[in-house]
């Protein structure tokens, strides 16, 4: 029996960022897993996944409104709710940078999670118990230069996982990040980019565990905070950066 049995999860973005090794991993562990990600709205992307992992269930759903009608339908209920976020992080110094380059992150980073947060919250209210996850950037910790737009909405995800902890925590219901930085993935650390002589080693370089984090890895943490054993943790943004930050 695994560690998650019988725990109801709703996982966005699988096809991005943490979203290939956390969904497996959370269904292997005996968690009944929704996935949902933009690409769904095409009915073939969405049977072609379902095909690709019979383990996993699929959400075609379009709004936050109706990802979570969708998520009670399907599960019957939501324990926990993993937004796992992704949007490009473009390098851009801040006198070329644009308001819309700012608005675009901002809307993908920080208001899609906290509507479909919004859009569960009153379930988990109702019952009494939950967790809700942002998957976010180690980034504004440390500061990088040049991606300031990227690293001011993976901020905002942050502070917002401050607050709601501390508004949610009288209804049972957990929030916290698990806030990456130099995880392997197709989104951020494309294989085309890491093959290019020098790059992975100037990369490496800047990771005191001196290599990315694995996708398996990170679902272990996201497990974690998923399952029982995290019940007294809230309000945590927990870097996973190889020592970075």
């Amino acid at each position: 029996m695994g560690t998650l049995e019988e725990k109801n999860i709703l996982l966005t973005d699988v096809l991005h960022f943490v979203g290939p090794g956390t969904s497996v991993h959370l269904a292997a562990e005996g968690a009944n897993v929704l996935c949902h990600d933009p690409a769904f709205e095409d009915d073939e992307r969405r049977t072609a996944f379902a095909a690709q992992f019979p383990q996993l269930k699929v959400a075609g759903s379009v709004t936050a409104k109706d990802l979570a009608e969708e998520a009670l339908a399907t599960l019957g209920s939501v324990d926990v709710l993993i937004n796992n976020d992704a949007y490009p992080a473009p390098r851009i110094p801040i006198d070329e940078a644009k308001p819309d380059d700012m608005r675009g992150a901002l809307e993908h980073l920080v208001v899609r999670g906290f509507e479909l947060a919004g859009a569960l919250v009153p379930h988990m209210k109702e019952r009494g118990s939950g967790r809700i996850l942002f998957i976010t950037s180690a980034g504004p910790i440390g500061g990088i230069p040049n991606f300031t737009i990227y690293a001011a909405a993976r901020s905002a995800a942050n502070g917002m996982v401050k607050s709601l902890a501390q508004e949610l925590g009288p209804f049972g219901i957990s929030v916290n990040a698990v806030a990456p930085n130099y995880l392997d993935n197709p989104d951020y650390y494309p294989p085309e980019l890491m093959e290019k002589p020098g790059v992975a080693e100037k990369i490496f370089a800047r990771i005191p565990l001196g290599r990315l984090g694995r996708q398996e890895e990170a679902a272990a943490l996201i497990a974690f905070f998923a399952g029982d054993q995290s019940g007294f943790v809230t309000g945590q943004v927990i870097p996973f950066a190889g020592g970075w930050a």
